[in-house]
């Protein structure tokens, strides 16, 4: 397997990151196992920072949606401006591409993302 040099993970964590800013403000959508929304965090023009060392940092958090609807989060997905979805996440309470500390969401309640990172790895 080839290792990747920094240069090349930074090119290609940007190129993914930067897909999210087509078409405008992407979202973030957590979603039940039958793709039903259950909270939408709404992102920055710009979602995230340059990548370094293949790492892009989510722009502006905290971001919250504060009117959650009802359901258990399964998945997570970052759609950009024009709707297209550019990337999946697993979703749990550890050990996940995002950790919440409940996946059981009611309705009206608030889901916030204090940090979240995209990483390139080097292999």
């Amino acid at each position: 397997m080839p290792i990747l040099e920094t240069n090349a993970r930074d090119a290609a964590c940007n190129a993914i990151v930067d897909l999210i800013d087509s078409g405008g403000a992407g979202t973030l959508v957590f979603e039940t196992s039958a793709d039903a929304a259950v909270a939408t965090i709404n992102l920055n023009a710009t979602a995230f920072g340059a990548s370094s060392t293949g790492t892009a940092t989510l722009a502006g958090t905290p971001l919250s949606d504060t009117n959650a609807n009802a359901g258990t989060v399964a998945q997570a997905s970052f759609y950009n401006g024009s709707a297209a979805k550019v990337m999946e996440c697993t979703v749990s309470t550890s050990g996940a591409d995002i950790n919440l500390s409940s996946l059981s969401v009611g309705a009206g309640d608030t889901v916030t993302v204090s940090s979240l990172t995209v990483t390139v790895p080097a292999s």
